[in-house]
């Protein structure tokens, strides 16, 4: 018997749980960020499905969410398949993780929201100068390798 998959409220709820506890770089709770890039990719036009990665976007990286509960979880494998686009890893080059988000449909989308909301000015504004200096410029390479336009 097939499981029906998760509803957007319910991976909600797992991101929410998953990041418990876990703060931003200005000490704000991290599901605030997975919420404005939920948020954000709805914003743009995105998919239920996109929407769901967005909530599951750091899961993995962050090791909030194991890659054994992704593969077993109740998703479509095109969440699944933004999820892992979405995670980068260890010693990985950032052309080579530009190359994986463009290679997959419906992950670009999801990065433009993400990087949208770490750039975001009012955000960076707390951090001090050669933190905000520092993830400016990551940002704008970020952007450039994936063809998205500087805001």
């Amino acid at each position: 018997m097939t499981n029906s998959p998760l509803t957007l409220i319910e991976v909600e709820s797992v991101a929410r749980s998953a990041h418990e506890g876990q703060t931003d770089k200005a000490g704000r709770p991290y599901a605030e960020h997975l919420a404005a890039v939920a948020e954000g990719v709805r914003l743009r036009g995105g998919s239920a499905e996109q929407q769901a990665a967005a909530w599951l976007h750091d899961s993995i990286e962050d090791e909030a969410l194991s890659l054994t509960w992704l593969d077993a979880a109740a998703l479509p494998q095109t969440v699944k398949d933004i999820v892992l686009a979405l995670t980068k890893r260890p010693g990985e080059p950032v052309e080579q993780y530009a190359a994986r988000i463009l290679d997959t449909p419906g992950a670009l989308l999801v990065k433009e929201a993400d990087i949208a909301h770490n750039a975001d000015p009012v955000r960076l504004s707390v951090l001090d100068d050669p933190t905000r200096e520092r993830l400016s410029a990551k940002y704008a390479n970020i952007r450039s390798l994936l063809g998205l336009a500087t805001p």
